[in-house]
C-alpha cells in the first residue's frame, strides 16, 4: 500500500520534471512527499498544523505554518506544486495570494482529486496565464500553468461575518461553517450551560462555541485550539469582535495544549481533506482525561452513526447523551476517580 495520497502519486509520475527547479509546495497537503522530494530547493507552506509538524521534522525552517506564505518563503521559488483543497473558495483564496507573490514566468502544477472540483482551476487561472491538463490518473487530475500576469491580493476583502443572536462570527475561506452555523454546533450550543473555571475548545473553527459560552459566563478562562490557520485567525477575530478574551493556539488535538481544564468542548472533524478520518476525534476522547480536572467534563457533538460511545465508555467508564436529533448526538463524559465493579458485574453506561 502506498504511503502517498493519490494526488502525490500523480506528481511522482513527473519527478524528472522538477530536479533542477526551486519548488514551493502549498495547498491541502495530505502526506510527507514534500520532505522526500528531489529538487534543487524545496520549501513548504502548510495551512494545517498537523501537516507542518510532520514535514518540519525533516525540512526545518524551509517549512512554514500560517494563513498565507511569507515573502521570505516564496522568494527564489520558480515552481509551485499546489494541492487542490475540497473548498473552491479556499483554493481561490490561497492561489490569489500565491499569484500575487510568485514572479511572472513561474510555473505551477495544480493537482487534486476529481471529486474535489480541481477542474475549476481551468477557469480560476485562465486570466493570469495558460493552463492545460497534462495528466489524469488515480481519479486525480494534474494541470500545468504558467504565470503571465500577477494578481492583486488584499486580505481584508476575504473576510466574512454573520450573527448568532448577539454574537458576531468572523470567518475566512476554508473555515468550517464559514457562512452559517452548522446544525451540529447548534445542537451543542442548545445544551451548553454556564461554565466555570478553565474551558478548552478543541477544533474551535471560527470560535463560535467559545464566544457564545463566554457571553453566558464572562468569568471563564478560555483556550481555543485548531489545526487550521484560517480557523485560528478567524477565532482571534471573533473574540476581538465581541470584546472577549481567550488564548488561541495551533495544536494537533492536544499536542500543544498545557494544563488541565474544567470543561472541554468540541465539534470534532471526521475528515482530513477529502478522506474520512476519525483519528482526531479518537485522540480527543482518549486524551481528554489527561487534560481534565477530576470532575471535569468532555462535551462533544458528532454524527449519530459515528462509533464514539464505545470509545467514551472505554476511556471514561460511562457517558450520557445530552441531546440528539436524527442526525446528531451530543455526548457528555465526566472524568471521575476510577471505580471498580465487583467481579462478574459491569458498570452501567448511560445512553
Amino acid at each position: 500500500m502506498s504511503a502517498f495520497c493519490p494526488a502525490s502519486e500523480v506528481i511522482l509520475r513527473h519527478t524528472d520534471e522538477f530536479t533542477e527547479r526551486r519548488v514551493l509546495f502549498a495547498g491541502d497537503l495530505q502526506d510527507e512527499l514534500a520532505s522526500q522530494f528531489e529538487a534543487q530547493d524545496v520549501r513548504v507552506h502548510c495551512s494545517q498544523y498537523h501537516h507542518w509538524r510532520q514535514i518540519h521534522r525533516v525540512l526545518g525552517d524551509n517549512t512554514q505554518f500560517g494563513l498565507l506564505p511569507q515573502p521570505e518563503l516564496v522568494n527564489g521559488c520558480d515552481t509551485l506544486i499546489y494541492y487542490w483543497p475540497k473548498s473552491k473558495q479556499e483554493a481561490q483564496f490561497q492561489l490569489s495570494s500565491l499569484l500575487s507573490q510568485l514572479p511572472v514566468g513561474s510555473e505551477m502544477f495544480i493537482v487534486g482529486e476529481n471529486r474535489s472540483g480541481v477542474r475549476s482551476a481551468e477557469t480560476l487561472l485562465s486570466d493570469f496565464g495558460g493552463i492545460a491538463k497534462i495528466d489524469s490518473a488515480r481519479r486525480c487530475s494534474l494541470y500545468h500553468f504558467r504565470l503571465d500576469h500577477q494578481a492583486q491580493f488584499n486580505l481584508a476583502e476575504w473576510w466574512d461575518e454573520y450573527q448568532i443572536e448577539d454574537t458576531t462570527v468572523k470567518t475566512l475561506p476554508g473555515v468550517f461553517s464559514r457562512d452559517d452555523l452548522d446544525l451540529g454546533s447548534k445542537l451543542l450550543l442548545s445544551v451548553l450551560d454556564t461554565a466555570k473555571g478553565k474551558v478548552l475548545d478543541v477544533g474551535c473553527g471560527a470560535g463560535v462555541l467559545s464566544a457564545v459560552l463566554a457571553k453566558l459566563a464572562p468569568e471563564i478562562e478560555l483556550t481555543l485550539s485548531d489545526v487550521s490557520a484560517s480557523a485560528i485567525e478567524s477565532s482571534k477575530a471573533t473574540l476581538e469582535a465581541n470584546g472577549l478574551k481567550g488564548n488561541v493556539i495551533a495544536s494537533d488535538v492536544f499536542s500543544d495544549v498545557e494544563g488541565r481544564f474544567d470543561l472541554i468542548i468540541s465539534n470534532p472533524p471526521f475528515h482530513d481533506g477529502m478522506q474520512t478520518s476519525l483519528t482526531a476525534a479518537e485522540a480527543l476522547i482518549r486524551g481528554a482525561t489527561k487534560h481534565l480536572q477530576l470532575g471535569g467534563r468532555l462535551i462533544i457533538v458528532a454524527n449519530a452513526f459515528l462509533p464514539y460511545p464505545d470509545i467514551l465508555d472505554a476511556t471514561f467508564g460511562s457517558h450520557e447523551v445530552l441531546a440528539h436529533t436524527g442526525r446528531f448526538k451530543v455526548y457528555q463524559a465526566i472524568h471521575a476517580r476510577p471505580t471498580y465493579a465487583p467481579k462478574g458485574k459491569k458498570h452501567k453506561n448511560k445512553r
